[in-house]
């Protein structure tokens, strides 16, 4: 199993590359995991609905570029399904058995994603309906995913 998680901007905070290194290491007892960053798209802090959609769909090109054919896109969004950790387990699972070796996650930068993303996306996961830093958003993704390999495979991993 290959999993990368595509985000918009640089990691910068120490703690969080820290958390991420942890569990990326942890992960490759189970799969291939690949942190690919896209440059965010520089903009002022006061912009028209426009100018977000320009900005949006600049940060989209860069994604979609790094996104090959065949692969399985998991687009995190607010307006996505809610899952329990063993619910994501299932689905990945369910993924792997049925021959689907490449999985996409992306996360957006701080404006979200742009349409044309959200549609070459096979499902769209959401983390709850409160806005988090898409930095930290990416911690959380991957232990997730580490959680999710761990419930498959029977092995403790608390609650």
């Amino acid at each position: 199993m290959n999993i990368t998680i595509i985000s918009v901007g640089k990691l910068k905070e120490k703690y969080l590359k820290m958390g991420i290194e942890e569990y990326v290491k942890r992960l490759g007892a189970y799969a291939k995991m690949e942190l690919v960053e896209v440059p965010d798209e520089k903009a002022p802090e006061n912009l028209s609905e426009s100018e977000m959609e320009i900005v949006k769909r600049k940060e989209g090109e860069r994604i979609l570029s790094k996104i090959s054919d065949g692969t399985h896109v998991i687009a995190l969004a607010i307006d996505g399904k809610m899952k329990s950790s063993e619910e994501m387990a299932s689905g990945l699972e369910s993924l792997m058995t049925y021959g689907t070796s490449k999985i996409v996650f992306v996360i957006g930068g701080s404006l979200g994603l742009h349409n044309d993303v959200l549609k070459r996306a096979d499902e769209k996961l959401s983390f709850g309906n409160m806005t988090l830093p898409h930095q930290l958003m990416k911690l959380v993704l991957v232990e997730q995913i580490y959680r999710s390999f761990r419930i498959m495979k029977g092995e403790p991993y608390h609650k």
